[in-house]
């Protein structure tokens, strides 16, 4: 077999300590790039898209060093991305590795899209059932909204 024939891999540098977001849809991958503010990072960042998955075909992931998820950042990826898991990185190991849940309810994290929601009107906080998972399914405790999926609009 000759080097043409010789399968290529490329490695990613790993971090030394930070936060793995892995097994994202890859059409959801820039989303939750968006949500964690990754453009604002002074640390590595890697956003890659389209990288093969046995499980999924293919899946995005997002590395980002010096940096743990905070639990309102958690239920934001898990709106648009649900089988995303996070690792958290120690010294160049996992040490945790924590797949993404839905809450019951969410608050301040999602945006209503009807326009004449008190939320939309007032300073008031939105405030979110979740009536599924799979596609993520929400509804608005004020004016009974239901949103889906990819028309989640996140604040």
């Amino acid at each position: 077999m000759d080097d043409r024939q010789k399968k290529v891999q490329l490695n990613v540098s790993a971090i030394r300590n930070g936060t793995v977001i892995d097994h994202i849809d890859s059409k959801s991958t820039f989303q939750v790039a968006r949500i964690l503010q990754v453009e604002g990072e002074s640390s590595k960042v890697l956003v890659g898209l389209n990288l093969e998955s046995a499980q999924f075909g293919a899946k995005g992931i997002i590395k980002i060093e010096n940096r743990r998820l905070t639990p309102e950042e958690a239920n934001k990826v898990a709106l648009v991305a649900p089988d995303a898991t996070m690792n958290i990185i120690e010294d160049f190991v996992v040490v945790e590795k924590i797949k993404v849940e839905l809450p019951d309810q969410v608050r301040r994290v999602v945006k209503c899209y009807n326009p004449h929601c008190v939320t939309n009107k007032e300073p008031v906080d939105t405030h979110f059932d979740i009536i599924a998972a799979r596609p993520p399914t929400l509804r608005c405790r004020y004016c009974e909204r239901v949103m889906k999926g990819l028309n989640i609009l996140l604040k």
